[in-house]
């Protein structure tokens, strides 16, 4: 285990106003998504596109019972990137870890989802851990062990027909980055952090995070329209592609909007994509 007892990006979270709308259209971006999903004691669910390491959370809202307030407030305002699950092999190992750096993570918690499968009901179940705002500013985010990974990770929804393999990287949106540098350097260690004018790039195991300005993003994305402030933080997400030709046909194939850059990666806008812009990059 990492240093501080985080091993990558887990998953990122996206939150949606009808969760099978959402559904229906990230089929026709060309994912294989998992059911869906129900958080039990909560009035929440969600459907999953499963890659080998990492994954992308479709989140909504469902009812009856309550939702969690925040993910309620978020909806209430906007949809879109919302918060980000750091990857961890031991909840409780990881706890202790950023204690001894400084920080303040709490307790492991329990949390579990209920998935139909054809062969009965399932029951994905994991241990979370919470992190301040304040020491990963510019991002909600918190740690996520799997205690049942077999149960998410089936080999017809790892075989994304639009050829995506995985997460690289993710984007996020803040109004000046130079507050970030310290405590990102005190959560992944100064080697694994760099600043570049006023962009901050963050390293943790196989992922990537970048933190940028509006006006740097636009740079990034010159092809694309400005951000726009009703979607959330999480700007864009770069995923691996098997075969960029693939991904490339498929889009065309089923009249998706999305643009060349000149390292060959494809780029789909936010509207396509629940407010999150989606990247394809060659495997490398």
């Amino acid at each position: 285990m990492s240093p501080n007892g985080i091993t990558g990006i887990d998953h990122v979270l996206i939150a949606v106003h009808d969760l099978d709308a959402a559904q229906i259209g990230w089929t026709r971006l060309g994912f294989a998504l998992s059911p869906r999903g129900k958080h039990l004691g909560r009035g929440s669910g969600n459907y999953c596109i499963m890659f080998e390491r990492d994954y992308i959370e479709l989140f909504g809202i469902t009812g009856p019972e309550p939702a969690a307030p925040e993910y309620v407030a978020f909806l209430a305002a906007r949809e879109g990137g919302m918060k980000l699950a750091w990857a961890t092999q031991d909840a409780q190992q990881a706890s202790a870890a950023l204690t001894a750096r400084g920080l303040r993570p709490t307790a492991p918690r329990a949390l579990s989802r209920q998935i139909e499968l054809p062969e009965g009901t399932a029951v994905p179940r994991f241990d979370i851990v919470a992190l301040p705002l304040g020491e990963t500013p510019g991002l909600s985010s918190f740690l996520c062990a799997h205690l049942t990974p077999a149960l998410m990770r089936r080999r017809a929804w790892l075989m994304h027909p639009n050829g995506a393999t995985g997460i690289a990287g993710v984007t996020v949106l803040v109004d000046d980055t130079a507050p970030l540098l310290a405590p990102y350097e005190r959560l992944f260690g100064i080697a694994n952090v760099a600043a570049t004018d006023a962009v901050l790039t963050v390293r943790s195991g196989h992922h990537r995070l970048i933190f940028a300005t509006p006006a740097d993003f636009v740079v990034m994305y010159p092809e694309l329209e400005p951000p726009s402030p009703a979607h959330g933080p999480i700007a864009a997400i770069t995923l691996t592609s098997r075969d960029l030709a693939i991904t490339s046909e498929y889009l065309t194939s089923w009249q998706i909007e999305h643009e060349s850059e000149a390292d060959g990666s494809l780029v789909v806008p936010a509207e396509a994509a629940n407010g999150v812009v989606l990247e394809f990059a060659a495997e490398r």
